[in-house]
């Protein structure tokens, strides 16, 4: 009777600067508290599975720590200490917590529903980073580039496409596509969700009905050498065969693509027609020369393309 529940704060809120403490019971020593800053947030790439957005702190968290509290100065609970990185197992200065919206979003569903159920959008995705956004022409580097829609999936329904940039999900701003790929990730399935976006430089909103995950499929050709004229093409297509579409409103096939070139290494398939450069349709080799001559007298560096394959679209970044 003599226990109350701690109140819950908003992780989304955090800033790095705000400062944290961590209770816990580091190397068994009952109830110690540490004090420290947000170092970083969104950090991910630690767990396989991938379902994380952790919270960094330099506040003191040691083997004993985990499941303990990361509170703010209000004393509200905004992450769960979770691990921390260090070659001598013991605390240098970085650790990392659960942010207390994920942990949230998980109990609701064990409570209501006795399990949690991921859903899947059915996109494969890659970060905005600078120098895509300048090549798509976007005043900003956050969100997501869909790179990929898989066919009859939840994005599919809802008219997502290949070259899109997801900006928001449910009216809240997607930093990065590790954020995301976490929100979505924690959606039931059959929750739907209302999708900010840019496409070809115009705001959108789609809905989608959140799925159940499908596998992935992923196709591999090769072929042979050939290329546009020298200056007037990036050097992530040497190596790759180009040539006018003949069919399919034109776009610019490739022939072949030499093993171990360029064009291979920047993911380029034979048989695949390229329709879109930064944005800019492209009808003919001709057209896809001046994408790349214009992007250049811009002083980018970079190409993405939308590439027509096996009747899908995906996304190629030829840096």
């Amino acid at each position: 009777e003599s226990l109350s529940q701690i109140g819950l704060g908003d992780s989304d809120a955090l800033e790095p600067g705000d400062y944290v403490a961590a209770i816990g019971n580091p190397f068994g020593l009952q109830q110690s508290v540490s004090y420290g800053i947000v170092s970083a947030l969104g950090r991910s790439g630690m767990n396989p599975d991938g379902f994380e957005s952790l919270i960094q702190t330099d506040a003191s968290i040691n083997p004993g720590n985990s499941g303990g509290a990361l509170v703010n100065l209000r004393g509200e609970l905004i992450g769960i200490n979770n691990m921390i990185l260090s070659r001598s197992g013991g605390n240098i200065g970085i650790g990392f917590a659960i942010p207390v919206n994920m942990a949230r979003s998980v109990t609701d569903q064990l409570i209501k529903y006795g399990s949690v159920k991921r859903g899947q959008l059915g996109v494969t995705i890659a970060p905005v980073t600078p120098d895509i956004a300048q090549a798509l022409g976007i005043a900003s580097n956050g969100g997501a580039l869909i790179t990929q829609v898989a066919k009859e999936s939840a994005a599919a329904r809802a008219g997502l496409q290949a070259g899109d940039v997801v900006t928001a999900l449910n009216n809240r701003k997607m930093k990065s596509a590790a954020e995301l790929r976490n929100a979505i990730g924690l959606l039931r399935v059959g929750d739907k969700v209302q999708i900010a976006l840019l496409r070809e430089g115009k705001a959108r909103t789609v809905t989608a009905e959140i799925a159940d995950p499908a596998a992935d499929t992923t196709a591999t050709t090769s072929g042979e050498s050939g290329a546009l004229p020298e200056g007037t093409q990036h050097r992530s297509l040497e190596g790759a065969q180009l040539e006018d579409a003949p069919d399919n409103g034109g776009g610019v096939l490739v022939r072949n693509v030499a093993p171990n070139s360029r064009a291979a290494s920047a993911g380029l398939r034979q048989s695949d027609v390229i329709v879109a450069a930064n944005g800019a349709r492209v009808t003919s080799t001709a057209a896809l020369s001046a994408a790349w001559r214009a992007a250049a007298a811009r002083g980018g560096s970079t190409l993405v393309l939308q590439v027509r394959r096996s009747g899908d679209i995906t996304i190629l970044v030829l840096r």
